[in-house]
């Protein structure tokens, strides 16, 4: 049976993009939703998740749990989720520590100037 599905991308290349709205509807840049068969879900996860590139993913479609929905993400997201006891959670990688970009400096807020 048909159900409505969600996915979200950034950075994706254009060939999903247009992959995708065949499919789904884009409310806005990056935001699909659709109304689809479970295969067809499948089927377009598994494209998208193969040649995501450089781009992020997420998928959120009905699923028979106690939260009533399945979380799938593909691609590199400091936003990860986790399983806890049956309950997709949310958790957040560390920012890498790099340096600021050029032009642009620290200012230690406690510094007197």
């Amino acid at each position: 049976m048909p159900t409505m599905t969600v996915l979200a991308t950034t950075a994706v290349p254009d060939h999903v993009r247009g992959a995708l709205t065949r499919w789904m509807i884009e409310p806005t840049p990056g935001l699909y939703v659709g109304t689809l068969s479970g295969r067809v879900r499948n089927e377009l996860w598994a494209v998208v998740a193969a040649s995501i590139g450089p781009g992020a993913a997420v998928l959120l479609h009905p699923e028979a749990n106690e939260q009533g929905f399945a979380i799938l993400t593909a691609g590199e997201r400091r936003r990860t989720p986790i399983d806890f006891d049956g309950l997709a959670l949310i958790a957040f990688r560390p920012r890498d520590e790099q340096a600021p970009p050029l032009g642009t400096a620290e200012r230690n807020p406690l510094a007197a100037d």
